[in-house]
């Protein structure tokens, strides 16, 4: 039987004061997808992260990791597949070179050191981090550090990656060269990557699904095209259209341009442009 990765019951989660944190969450996460949680600060997006990860275990629900129940699996059974980058790299590291750090996780899973080396080489080179392996950590750029987590991942073998605002505290480059960097890890390794961003200007661009969290619920999933429909359901959730889908948004309803459809990125935006364009040029000739 074909299960997803994670498949998400979650009936409700309270923090120790009361406070619902989740609620009704109904979540399957398929093999191979790139899937965004969705959702302003406070959303509740980190706590969901956790439960998927087996971090936060008392919850009225049920989470199954390749159709087992992760509260029945060992730790061990579950860091070997699923494993969580947090927003702050510093957070997460904490050995001396790069190359330690890495190696960290295959070591106390056990590995012997010709498959240690082994595994911290082919992780390095998939975030392109080979060359900086001797580096101390405190000499790496912040951009570097997140990939230094995710190679810590990687090494253990992780082939589901859970990321808590990958983009948090980059610059626009780095902002771009991280999604690409997951892009690549999802598309040419097979690697299920679900990240929790409110960066709604990079989803459309290399995400295939979005699951919208609000006061932590999902209000809305599909995908980007089905979730960016109009800014008013996005502003009730505290979240806004992407900044090229709001342009033509004002166009077409404040300024009665023709614009059938809301572009969600820039050769979507210069393609309906095109097309408008070349239908009034014909009309006029």
């Amino acid at each position: 039987m074909n299960f997803p990765r994670l498949s998400i019951t979650l009936d409700r989660f309270c923090y120790p004061d009361g406070t619902t944190a989740l609620a009704d969450i109904r979540l399957d996460i398929a093999r191979g997808e790139f899937t965004g949680i969705l959702g302003a600060n406070g959303s509740g997006k980190t706590t969901l992260l956790k439960v998927m990860d087996g971090l936060i275990r008392n919850y009225s629900g049920k989470v199954l990791l390749d159709g087992a129940d992760i509260l029945k699996l060992k730790p061990r059974e579950i860091y070997r597949k699923v494993g969580l980058v947090f927003q702050n790299p510093d957070d997460q590291l904490f050995a001396h070179t790069v190359f330690e750090d890495v190696a960290f996780g295959p070591r106390n899973m056990g590995f012997n050191e010709d498959e240690v080396q082994r595994r911290v080489r082919a992780a390095l080179v998939q975030v392109e981090m080979a060359e900086a392996a001797a580096k101390n950590i405190h000499n790496l750029s912040y951009g570097q550090k997140k990939r230094v987590c995710i190679a810590g991942l990687l090494a253990m073998g992780h082939e589901i990656l859970l990321l808590d605002e990958p983009t948090a505290g980059l610059d626009p480059v780095g902002e771009q060269r991280m999604m690409e960097l997951l892009t690549a890890l999802n598309r040419d390794h097979g690697v299920t990557v679900i990240m929790a961003t409110h960066s709604v200007d990079l989803v459309p661009l290399f995400l295939h699904r979005l699951h919208v969290l609000d006061h932590g619920r999902v209000v809305t999933s599909g995908r980007p095209e089905e979730v960016f429909t109009a800014p008013e359901p996005l502003a009730a959730v505290r979240l806004r259209l992407p900044h090229v889908a709001e342009l033509f948004h004002l166009a077409r309803h404040e300024d009665r341009l023709p614009f059938t459809t809301l572009p969600l990125t820039i050769g979507q935006a210069r393609q309906q442009l095109r097309d408008t364009f070349l239908v009034h040029s014909a009309h006029n000739s």
